[in-house]
Order: C-alpha cells, then sequence, then structure tokens
C-alpha cells in the first residue's frame, strides 16, 4: 500500500502480524475506585508499557519493517515532538540503519534523551509546525533518507490501529472507546480498527483545548488550523492531518475538548489510584470521561493510555 492512501482492516491485521516481534501485547486495567468516580465501566489499555514508553513504537515499526531494502538503504527521517522520534528510531535500529529526528527545540528533555538513547541523530528546529516539516526537508534532502511522518501514512496508521484490534479481543464487548487526537494516527487507525470489528461501538477522540483543531475541524467539516498552541500535552500540540481527518469524519463520532486543569486531573488520578505513570498527552482520553461523564456513564468504556514518557523534573501536581 502507499503511505498516503487510507488504510483498509487489512492492512491492520497485516501490521498486526509484522510487528507481533517487535512490541509487547499491553495489559488492559481497571480500577473500581475510577469506575466509581466515572459511573463507567473503565477498560485502561495501558500502552505507556509499550516498549519506548508509548503506542508509537507500532506505527513506527511496521513502517520501518515495510520499507523494500532499497527504500531503506540511506535511513529514515521524521519530525516529533517525542515519542514517535523514539519509536522511529528504535525500529531503525533493530533494522540496523540510520534514523534522522528533527525535535523542537521545547521537546521535553526526558524525550530528547529517549531518541538519543536508540541511536537517533536529532536535529533541533524552532518549535513551530513550519519549521519543523522545513528541518524534514532539509534532512531528506541532505540524507536521501526515507520519510516516516508521524501520522500522514498509512503504514503508521495501520501499525496503531492494532491497538484497538488488540484491545478489542482482550475486551470484546465494549460500548466506547476514548482515543486522544493530536495529528490523528492513532485516532484514525482506531476507527478503522474498531467500527469494522464492531459498527455499534462508538468512538470518541479527546483533544486539549490549547490545541483544539480537530475538535473545530470535526465541528465544522473541513479542516482548520492552530494559530496558537497552549496546552500541558506535548505530544498533542501538532495540528490535524489531512488524510487523517478524511478517514476521522468517516468513523469517528464525536470530539470532545477538554482544559489542562483537567488533563492533569486525570493524570494525578491514574497515578494515585492506578500507581501508574502516565504523560499528560496519555491521561487525556481519561480526562474526557471527568469532563463529559453523562457520555459514559453505565458504559462499558476503554480508555487509550498513550504514554508514560514524564519529565520528572516538572510535574505538575
Amino acid at each position: 500500500m502507499t503511505n498516503l492512501n487510507a488504510p483498509q482492516f487489512t492492512d491492520i491485521e497485516a501490521a498486526m502480524l509484522r510487528i507481533a516481534d517487535g512490541v509487547h501485547e499491553t495489559p488492559v486495567m481497571q480500577s473500581r475506585l475510577l469506575n466509581k468516580h466515572t459511573g463507567s465501566h473503565v477498560f485502561f489499555k495501558c500502552e505507556h508499557l509499550q516498549r519506548v514508553g508509548a503506542f508509537k513504537a507500532r506505527g513506527a515499526l511496521n513502517a520501518v519493517l515495510s520499507l523494500s531494502d532499497d527504500e531503506a538503504a540511506n535511513g529514515v527521517a521524521t519530525h516529533s515532538s517525542g515519542n514517535h522520534g523514539a519509536a522511529l528510531a528504535m525500529a531503525a535500529a533493530q533494522r540496523g540503519i540510520p534514523a534522522h529526528i528533527v525535535m523542537p527545540s521545547n521537546a521535553p528533555d526526558v524525550k530528547k534523551e529517549a531518541v538519543a538513547a536508540y541511536g537517533g541523530l536529532i536535529i533541533e528546529c524552532e518549535p513551530t509546525q513550519q519549521a519543523r516539516a522545513a528541518g524534514l526537508e532539509q534532512v531528506l534532502a541532505g540524507t536521501g533518507a526515507h520519510a516516516v511522518h508521524p501520522f500522514l501514512d498509512s503504514r503508521v496508521i495501520a501499525g496503531q490501529g492494532t491497538v484497538a484490534l488488540e484491545l478489542l479481543k482482550q475486551v470484546p464487548d465494549l460500548d466506547v472507546i476514548a482515543v486522544p487526537v493530536g495529528g490523528g494516527g492513532l485516532l484514525s487507525g482506531t476507527a478503522i480498527a474498531a467500527k469494522h470489528i464492531n459498527p455499534k461501538i462508538e468512538v470518541i477522540a479527546v483533544e486539549p483545548e490549547g490545541a483544539d483543531d480537530a475538535f473545530r475541524s470535526f465541528g465544522l467539516g473541513e479542516l482548520q488550523g492552530n494559530s496558537r498552541v497552549d496546552t500541558i500535552a506535548d505530544g498533542l500540540r501538532t495540528s490535524l492531518g489531512e488524510l487523517n481527518f478524511e478517514i476521522i469524519r468517516k468513523h469517528v463520532d464525536t470530539i470532545v475538548a477538554v482544559p489542562d486543569a483537567l488533563i492533569v486531573e486525570a493524570m494525578e488520578l491514574i497515578w494515585t489510584r492506578m500507581k501508574q505513570v502516565v504523560e499528560p498527552s496519555g491521561a487525556v482520553s481519561f480526562a474526557g470521561l471527568l469532563e463529559h461523564p453523562e457520555r459514559f456513564r453505565g458504559r462499558r468504556t476503554g480508555v487509550v493510555i498513550t504514554g508514560g514518557n514524564v519529565d520528572l523534573g516538572a510535574l505538575p501536581f
């Protein structure tokens, strides 16, 4: 499949087989206290326990393992605020090729350190979407590396879709899945997989109010940008991709936006009640339950915890 066409469910199934030896089957956890707190039967899909500490390992590994030898010869490159960069560096190391990662200067140190630890070559840029894209173009021109975009790539989307495929094998009778949205790779893959397996399941995306382009795009029916981004959820500061938006319009039921204060509350509840270390972006989907309890009350709800790469020197609580 080409990397700018929407993947099919069969591509997600193929991705699951392709990456099986390179990723963890992450656990599903429950908390009676948090069930009571939300009024929902919550099943947390713990992708913060995935390799590289985030679901991004799935999409990156699927993309890298899908490359022909000619495509992989000069390595791979991307831009990333952290988790995708670390995942691509990990996947590239597994294949024995270099990974060039363009990172915004304000990316958390813990995420820069993770990229470097996996052997990624970091190129810093200004913290804007334009600078990230321009930096990646320069790297591609200079190295001949193969681009693996964090979310505008059907191989990545298919890999991320394995989260839902795995979750619905572990808990087949979910009524609703809550997923965070930034660029839309995870949400796109989740929606394709979930709706294929169970057309009646509800897919709800959750986004920070300080980076709410997906929320506005979904409501207006056309892609919107972010003139200003201000959220603690650093992994969700990217704008929604065009390919992802088309998939989301077709398969996602609704998108809700949550304030940072509630993201911090969700993060703290998961830390203190479940003893799980999750990053702000990883807690956003659970924040959706706290903000809109009526949507989830009495329902069997899958909540995707996307990552656990926290800067311990800058905790918000």
